[in-house]
């Protein structure tokens, strides 16, 4: 485990972009799996300004690793949020973009197997130790690519209410994510977290025992594991 604290939520931002761009720069094909939310936000704004300064990185192949379908939309929560934030501002055209989603997810294991596997998947880790979609509670270390009911946990529809926007009408039986075995499978794994609020969990994932109450704990045994946090996320730890 690598772990990288820089002073504040900017400066995480640029490190976190600098380690992508060390994956896109190859001069091979990539593929990476990233992330949606707010605390990539800066980072993809960052990256934006990269994309239109270099040519079209042809060689970059992207996936999403969760996706919460939105009634009859096109896209889901995910790729409508990777889309905003970094796809549409980059130019990024839609044949390099790799959608995962309720309707192709058994197929989705086979490609990235197809394709060498990921080089590397850029997550995030909710308060309660989540990453993708998998929440204590409903995982287990050994799950791949897989639906996930919102008759899984009681408080499951409120969940995927919030993440729908509020319309109780767009909230889906089932959203889809990639499983703990499959992330593990990645050549890189990235974790990247900001504020006060991240520390407590930060701290239980990379220092406490490896355990399905926190999903992202088992980060612990990846060979390849990068943490990129801000001194408030780090404030915690034990280094």
């Amino acid at each position: 485990m690598k772990i990288i604290v820089e002073k504040d939520y900017e400066n995480m931002s640029k490190t976190t972009m600098q380690l992508l761009l060390g994956k896109m720069y190859q001069d091979k094909s990539v593929h990476l799996a990233i992330t949606a939310g707010s605390t990539p936000k800066r980072m993809y704004e960052l990256l934006v300004e990269e994309m239109k300064e270099k040519a079209p990185l042809t060689n970059v192949s992207y996936y999403n690793f969760d996706e919460i379908p939105i009634g009859d939309e096109k896209y889901g929560v995910t790729i409508a949020n990777l889309k905003a934030m970094y796809f549409d501002p980059a130019g990024i055209p839609e044949e390099q973009i790799h959608m995962l989603d309720t309707k192709n997810y058994l197929e989705h294991d086979a490609h990235l197997k197809e394709v060498g596997g990921l080089d590397a998947i850029l997550i995030g880790i909710g308060e309660d130790g989540h990453f993708c979609g998998n929440l204590p509670g409903v995982t287990k270390f050994g799950d791949e690519t897989r639906l996930v009911s919102v008759q899984s946990r009681p408080d499951m529809f409120d969940i995927l209410l919030g993440e729908v926007g509020g319309d109780a009408e767009k909230v889906p039986e089932y959203y889809v994510t990639m499983g703990p075995k499959n992330v593990m499978q990645a050549k890189q794994v990235i974790l990247f977290a900001n504020g006060k609020k991240k520390a407590a969990i930060i701290k239980k994932a990379l220092q406490g025992p490896v355990t399905e109450d926190i999903p992202s704990s088992i980060f612990q045994l990846h060979p390849n594991f990068t943490v990129v946090l801000d001194e408030e996320a780090a404030s915690e730890l034990n280094r």
